[in-house]
């Protein structure tokens, strides 16, 4: 017979077809030595990387009507969220290699997004106070949260679309920046109680990412181990607008012994 698994973990397989509009959202990419950035993947996954570069992305996202695929709008909820994601890669069983992303920890101005965001997802949802404000094409975000854990200020002007990159960017140009722009097709995570990987597809419509330049006034997540060993490099900034998003049900998919048993 096969190992019990309780229905919690059922649960945070992401179980239900979950539909979105994103009104806009700001992501930053930055770069860090690939084996620092190894040491926070779970087996089963495997870091993407450039140059000798790992990538960690902090997505910033105005979300509208989020709500079961199988309602309707006005059904959905609004709010903010922030997502701290690493770039990685999944072999399947199948011999397929799959692009994605692995959330460390995501932010909400939303209580009821954060209770159920941890009850149906591996996302590692906290509460946050958030203050958007858009004033002369200038977009500042600034976002509070406990202990000051994830900190997090930045402005962006949104006149400067298309941008260069910003200096010290290990990206040659746009082209190859735009490959680590997020959100990618995939999003990963590892299932302790069945020695898994958990993969959710995610699909998406108007999806034109535009280079923008923007300004971090503070950023703390990279306060602490292991991000405070090295200097964090902002590798790109991308604004995008008016994204229709849907994720798809969670799969799961069981490792090899070998594969369950490389702890990073």
């Amino acid at each position: 017979m096969g190992r019990f698994v309780h229905p919690w973990v059922w649960l945070k397989r992401h179980p239900i077809p979950v539909r979105a509009h994103f009104r806009q959202s700001l992501v930053l990419t930055y770069a860090f030595p690939e084996q620092l950035l190894e040491t926070l993947l779970p087996p089963g996954l495997i870091l993407d990387t450039h140059r000798g570069f790992g990538f960690l992305a902090i997505a910033m996202v105005q979300t509208e009507a989020l709500r079961p695929a199988f309602l309707p709008a006005w059904f959905g909820r609004d709010f903010f969220l922030t997502g701290y994601r690493i770039f990685a890669r999944y072999k399947t069983r199948a011999g397929r290699t799959l692009r994605g992303l692995r959330i460390l920890r995501s932010d909400t101005d939303n209580r009821l997004m954060a209770f159920f965001g941890n009850r149906l997802t591996h996302y590692n949802y906290r509460v946050a106070e958030v203050c958007l404000t858009e004033h002369c094409q200038r977009l500042q975000i600034e976002i509070r949260t406990l202990h000051a854990k994830s900190d997090l200020h930045v402005a962006a002007d949104l006149t400067s679309r298309p941008a260069p990159l910003p200096a010290g960017s290990p990206f040659a140009d746009l082209h190859e920046a735009r490959l680590f722009a997020g959100p990618l097709p995939y999003t990963f995570d590892y299932e302790t109680e069945t020695h898994s990987i958990v993969m959710i597809e995610g699909l998406r419509q108007n999806w034109k990412p535009q280079p923008i330049r923007v300004e971090v006034f503070k950023n703390t997540f990279f306060d602490q181990a292991p991000f405070n060993q090295t200097t964090p490099v902002l590798a790109n900034a991308f604004h995008v607008e008016n994204i229709s998003y849907r994720w798809q049900r969670g799969r799961r998919e069981t490792l090899l012994l070998e594969e369950a048993n490389n702890e990073p």
